[in-house]
């Protein structure tokens, strides 16, 4: 067993984090407060890389692996979490689609922009009636010789108004049920599909999510992604490599609002001495750092299985599942510690604990994840 770092990992991370502290943190709390997408930081993270760490080199990715990305979005994600939701929209859900699905000459047109950021993606699944039930998909895609007629409309869409591309869920054969819904990429421009609401989130504001919509919306039959009838089935190999990066991401807020406690409690001074002498406070940390850790392992060890081609169904529900949870009871304690001035938004703590909820809700809740292990318990 090897539970170290290789050189180049290594320098990777301290490559993200030095970015991160240099490009995003000064813009955090203006970022947040206006909701701006931050687009020249993006275009950046896909020059140098970043955006396309999960695909060959062949067609503009990195060439890179499951536990680079997770790095890439632990430290992207322990400065702005913000930023660590729109790479995971982008790169393990639109793009990741494409590429596990669609057909060579897809691979071409799409993934070499996707990854190098020229194009931005977002990736839609969710409707009014259909979030955990995603089988329960009602927008529709018609034939109608010589193109499909797309009609609906799909909600909580990361990077909505800024994508380029979408990848989204219809319904083309409803009598099959979950083995009746495909996918199909669209195009910014195509007639017949629009972005709708944006969301007036409570955290990771920097991040649009919004809605998008199909009225009429004819595409040809090259759109269509993947095989017909076999779009679920795809979304859930998607999600599964989606949920190794929502894992890594709850991880670099964890660890960031723990960084924040741990220094605020180096400086802050009641009865005389700093608080980090007290025992209470103590124990806090000494949780906070120990769950992290278990965190850290369970993420990574999804990510190496990935990498071997393995399957991760339940490793990457137990990542997420237990990730996200900790860094919520993280960002938690870390306020506790900060006391009044947690509630500051001059504190990173309060932006985390505002962030962080969302982990426990995006890509399947925390409900979802107990069910996906469980089954696969079940089966063993």
């Amino acid at each position: 067993m090897e539970f170290d770092y290789s050189p180049e990992q290594t320098q990777l991370r301290k490559a993200v984090r030095e970015f991160a502290e240099a490009e995003i943190a000064p813009h955090v709390m203006e970022w947040d407060e206006s909701q701006t997408f931050p687009e020249a930081v993006v275009k950046k993270l896909g020059r140098l890389g970043y955006l396309g760490a999960v695909f060959p080199e062949a067609l503009g990715g990195a060439g890179l692996g499951y536990i680079d990305y997770s790095i890439i979005m632990e430290e992207l994600s322990r400065v702005d979490p913000s930023i660590g939701l729109i790479v995971a929209a982008h790169t393990s859900l639109c793009a990741n689609h494409i590429f596990i699905a669609g057909s060579e000459q897809q691979h071409r047109h799409y993934i070499p922009r996707l990854a190098t950021g020229e194009w931005i993606g977002c990736w839609s699944l969710t409707e009014p009636e259909a979030g955990s039930d995603a089988a329960g998909t009602r927008s529709t895609a018609v034939w109608q010789d010589p193109s499909w007629v797309l009609n609906g409309g799909k909600t909580f869409t990361t990077n909505a108004h800024q994508a380029d591309v979408c990848v989204a869920m219809f319904v083309t054969d409803k009598a099959a049920g979950h083995r009746g819904i495909s996918a199909f990429i669209l195009e910014t421009g195509t007639p017949g599909f629009r972005v709708g609401k944006k969301e007036n989130k409570m955290g990771m504001r920097a991040s649009s999510t919004g809605e998008v919509l199909f009225d009429d919306c004819r595409v040809s039959p090259a759109q269509l992604l993947g095989q017909a009838g076999e779009g679920f089935i795809d979304s859930l190999r998607v999600l599964d490599g989606g949920r190794i990066s929502i894992a890594a991401l709850a991880l670099g807020i964890a660890q960031g609002a723990y960084e924040a406690a741990l220094e605020y409690s180096k400086h802050r001074k009641q009865f005389g001495r700093p608080i980090s002498e007290f025992q209470a406070i103590q124990h806090k940390l000494a949780d906070m750092a120990t769950e992290i850790d278990a965190a850290r392992l369970l993420t990574y060890r999804a990510a190496w299985m990935k990498n071997q081609g393995l399957p991760v169904n339940k490793e990457s529900a137990m990542a997420k599942l237990y990730a996200s949870e900790v860094a919520v009871r993280a960002a938690d304690e870390a306020l506790q510690i900060h006391g009044g001035y947690g509630f500051i938004k001059d504190y990173p703590v309060e932006k985390f604990y505002r962030d962080v909820k969302l982990t426990t809700i995006g890509e399947g809740t925390s409900e979802i994840q107990r069910l996906v292990i469980a089954r696969q318990l079940l089966k063993e």
